[in-house]
């Protein structure tokens, strides 16, 4: 998913009151090789259709700054929201190069009713709702879809069971377990095995 938005060159010396004021928000764009900081504003309306469309650190946007001649990928790194009201405070975007592998992460969809659940009458635990990983920035998922239909009861799912799609690796140890299926309150741990058996 790649989406487009457009900032101006923040001015000079100015206040954050003086911007909200006509309906901007402060953003910053940073260099995807440690170069220096360019203060931006977008506007308010944009801002907040940018974060509908668009998830931190795994959003390709197609950033375009007209009055400095620059466009580029970049993604969005952090957002600062006030505390307790509807207000956006602050976006920062970061430069990526296209031939460059980025660090991000990803939410994770679990598919499939486990064998655990179904015939065990287990209760899934999703241990991990993102994961780690590592890619160029036109093979960034939106979603990772992780197959759990074969978890039996007592049984658990580590990230080195999986597969990840072509150009994309993880970052994270081998061992993290991602998913797994826990026998129901009150079982015995006698009554998980067996059930466990039954559904093999």
């Amino acid at each position: 998913m790649e989406v487009t938005v457009e900032c101006q060159k923040r001015p000079e010396g100015s206040k954050t009151k003086a911007l909200r004021r006509e309906g901007l928000i402060p953003a910053v764009l940073y260099g995807h090789q440690g170069t220096e900081s360019v203060p931006l504003t977008i506007e308010v309306k944009k801002a907040q259709k940018l974060l509908k469309d668009t998830s931190i650190n795994n959003t390709i946007i197609d950033l375009q700054v007209p009055d400095i001649s620059w466009s580029g990928k970049t993604i969005l790194r952090e957002v600062q929201s006030h505390p307790y009201k509807p207000l956006i405070l602050h976006l920062s975007f970061f430069s990526v190069a296209a031939h460059g592998s980025l660090d991000v992460e990803v939410p994770i969809h679990f598919v499939g009713d486990p064998v655990g659940v179904k015939v065990g009458g287990g209760i899934l635990d999703q241990t991990v709702t993102e994961l780690a990983i590592r890619c160029k920035p036109d093979k960034i998922p939106e979603t990772l879809d992780i197959d759990v239909s074969g978890l039996k009861l007592g049984e658990s799912l580590q990230l080195s069971q999986i597969t990840l799609p072509e150009g994309v690796e993880a970052t994270g140890e081998g061992d993290l377990v991602l998913a797994r299926v826990m026998a129901p309150a009150g079982a015995s741990s006698t009554e998980s095995e067996s059930e466990g058996e039954a559904a093999e």
